[in-house]
């Protein structure tokens, strides 16, 4: 008997306990998602997180807690940087290290977190470790430096009146430059007369080298070398450079043809190379060659203009339906019902055999001559048909709003398609084995049609702010099916728009309207009766339908990015004569320094309330076996009032197969249902995104997943994923180019 008392204690602790500690995990895990609703991530982490540790085995808390790890994390990433701006770098590094510890997948917060405590071992004086140095590139090359260049000499205005031999007037600017003259062994001076009248020291140099048919290049910060000038001694004595210039913006083969051909022809260069895989060109040539040719390709290579679309497509429905009154009988029947038998009659045989073969249809409607004398009222039968009293009123209201957004580059063919893909079927054939007990099988050719809402633009973006655009919009629905040789075929019902307008940035244009009325009456009745006041209700009934239909189309084009020209872009260069290629450099002063920055630094190194915007690759290295899918979020770091994140992905399309491009949590704070528009290419490994909120939801600020995108990996190898460019996009629709990231992919 102790036993089962004993038993009975353990299973009560048991009920008390178990229900106690999931009540907590319950309680606290409501407490979390009320905080996540009120975007305080940070708290409801604190809460999930207590509890997964209540009640580990739920898996409700564990995905919760996984999905906030990363917005949380997120969170204090951008209060740290907050922190950092403001110069508060102590309470910063402790943020950034708080949110490694949360999301140790966060790259940046590991970064930032190692920048911030190298600044402080600068400020107290301690030297930070060096940065390593890039693998696979020697200490030589590391040392290597450009051409030479003067250090800055006076300012100050001379005035040179001299008729001497050249080289005399050379040593003698040269003295009061303060440099050292050295001439070419091959040099031929002549006697010269020079007037200069307040002129600079470098402008005397100049002159005098015009004057004198003679070039000079400096060979340390304080000599330069003298040679006579023509094409031979040039090209033996001038120095030459060689640059890459890496492309952010060029990314088309013909694009990057078109500017090899410009550099070719303008700036006079036959070493140039281009590497469209790199997306990049190698320039060899003399200094000034290769300032002119950095001049053209930032010409070239900007931002191509873009426009993002909102189409608004209204569509409102309404049907009224009354029914009233009374409907009547419309039919009466009156019948003979024979009473008599057969038994009665008086008729010869003769005449009941032909009356029998008369009646033998029905036999109820027949009786002999000698029985009309007897027939009274019970022998007839009335049928009168059924009357019904109707009162019925109907409303329905249908109201259909779409608002498709379309981002396209200027000049390029953007799509967006919403709905359904509907099989049509286009023909048929018969295959030709048939017999007398088989028949040839026969085979339906189907294709699909894009109902739903179509849009279809080409913008073009003038410089005076216009944009012109060229659409086709496309709105259909299934309206009925009808069966057309045995195939139930979809009947479409449509309504296209197609034009070319020119609207101004933001101008809301009307691309097409209908109204439509129908109203529909019937009465049913008795002729006569149903056209009496008030009797009419008795004797007929009325059914009344008005159907009232709206459709509107407005277009509303917003520029992101216009023709960013500088006032570099359009000015106008001496660049020497046709023989040669010679920049006029502005003076510098005597005072100025070239400022050298550790580039770990640079990130920290700006004004307080300056933001270090970038994109980044989370994870930053990736290492899969083959033929197994790994998701890579497109993470913003530093952002500020953003909008749309516009930006272009490029991947090995031979190691890699893009399965899948989602919106990541970043620009969907506040609810806002986030504008994710992608356009691939699979046979280059190009990837075109734009997300963007709602016109009128504002920016958001901090740190996130702006998408993520989902591989397969394909054949083992080392290839790598890279964000090529990006823009930020505020909410005044100011846009800001920023930098991105590449992430190695190992396949095993």
């Amino acid at each position: 008997m102790e036993g089962i008392w004993r038993f009975a204690a353990i299973i009560l602790i048991a009920f008390l306990v178990i229900p106690a500690g999931a009540e907590k995990g319950q309680s606290l895990y409501k407490q979390g998602k009320d905080l996540e609703a009120r975007q305080n991530y940070e708290a409801a982490y604190d809460a999930y997180l207590k509890a997964y540790d209540a009640n580990p085995a739920d898996t409700q808390y564990r995905a919760a807690l996984t999905r906030i790890r990363f917005i949380a994390a997120a969170a204090k990433v951008h209060r740290a940087t907050l922190l950092r701006e403001a110069g508060q770098l102590e309470e910063a590094l402790k943020l950034f290290e708080e949110a490694a510890a949360i999301d140790p997948s966060s790259s940046i917060a590991s970064r930032q977190s190692l920048l911030i405590r190298q600044m402080l071992q600068r400020t107290n004086g301690i030297q930070p470790t060096s940065p390593p140095r890039q693998t696979g590139v020697s200490s030589d090359v590391m040392n290597a430096q450009g051409p030479p260049a003067l250090s800055p000499i006076s300012a100050l205005p001379i005035t040179l009146k001299l008729s001497e031999d050249s080289k005399v007037v050379y040593e003698t600017i040269g003295k009061l430059a303060g440099l050292n003259v050295l001439f070419d062994p091959d040099y031929s001076s002549r006697r010269i007369t020079i007037e200069l009248v307040s002129v600079t020291l470098q402008e005397a140099l100049d002159l005098l080298a015009a004057q004198s048919k003679t070039f000079w290049k400096p060979m340390t910060p304080n000599t330069i070398f003298v040679a006579t000038d023509n094409p031979a001694k040039r090209k033996e004595l001038e120095e030459n450079v060689v640059k890459t210039f890496y492309l952010s913006n060029i990314t088309l083969p013909t694009e990057l043809q078109d500017v090899v051909n410009t550099l070719r022809t303008i700036v006079d260069v036959s070493r140039i190379q281009q590497l469209p895989s790199k997306e990049a060109i190698v320039i060899r040539g003399t200094p000034d060659q290769m300032l002119l040719a950095e001049k053209i390709v930032n010409d070239f290579d900007q931002a191509a203009p873009e426009v993002v679309v909102d189409f608004a497509l209204m569509q409102v429905s309404r049907d009224k339906v009354k029914t009233l009154g009374i409907s009547p009988p419309t039919s009466a029947a009156v019948q003979l019902q024979n009473n008599y038998s057969s038994s009665s009659s008086t008729s010869s045989s003769s005449s009941s055999t032909s009356s029998s073969s008369l009646c033998s249809s029905n036999a109820g409607d027949c009786v002999n001559l000698n029985t009309l004398a007897y027939l009274n009222a019970t022998d007839f039968v009335a049928k009168i048909g059924s009357a019904s009293a109707s009162a019925l009123f109907t409303d329905s209201n249908t109201k259909i709003i779409q608002n498709p957004q379309v981002r396209s580059l200027n000049g390029q063919k953007a799509s967006i398609k919403i709905g359904e893909r509907v099989p049509t079927a286009t023909g048929s054939y018969q295959s030709g084995v048939s017999g007398v007990s088989v028949s040839g099988l026969v085979n339906t050719q189907f294709q699909y049609i894009d109902v739903g809402v179509n849009v279809d633009v080409t913008p073009h973006i003038h410089a005076d702010g216009d944009v012109t655009l060229k659409l086709m919009v496309d709105v259909s629905s299934v309206a009925s099916y009808q069966n057309i040789g045995g195939v139930d075929e979809p009947v479409i019902g449509q309504r296209k728009v197609e034009h070319e307008i020119r609207l101004k940035d933001g101008e809301v244009s009307l691309i097409g309207g209908m109204m439509e009325l129908d109203n529909t009456s019937t009465l049913t009745g008795y002729p006569g009766l149903s056209q009496i006041p008030f009797l009419k209700y008795l004797f007929s009934q009325k059914n009344t339908k008005v159907t009232d239909t709206e459709i509107v189309f407005a277009v509303i084009p917003h520029i992101v990015r216009g023709k960013e020209l500088t006032e570099l872009n359009r000015r106008t260069l001496d660049v020497g004569t046709g023989a040669s290629i010679k920049l006029r450099h502005a003076l510098k002063a005597e005072s100025a320094k070239d400022a050298t920055l550790d580039p770990v630094a640079v990130p920290l190194a700006q004004a307080p309330g300056q933001t270090v915007a970038a994109l980044e690759l989370d994870p930053t290295a990736i290492s899969v076996p083959k033929d197994t899918t790994f998701a890579v979020n497109v993470v913003l770091s530093g952002a500020q009032n953003v909008s749309s994140v516009p930006l272009n992905v490029a991947y090995d399309n031979n190691a890699l197969q893009l399965l899948n491009i989602s919106n990541g949590d970043f620009l969907s704070q506040g609810g806002q249902i986030v504008s994710l528009v992608h356009r691939e290419d699979q046979i280059t490994g190009a990837i075109e995104i734009t997300a963007s909120r709602p016109p009128a939801s504002g920016g958001v600020s901090g740190h996130g997943a702006v998408a993520i995108l989902t591989f397969q990996a394909k054949s083992p190898g080392r290839s790598s994923i890279k964000i090529t460019n990006g823009t930020l996009v505020q909410s005044n629709r100011q846009g800001t180019a920023i930098s991105g990231s590449e992430a190695p992919v190992l396949v095993q």
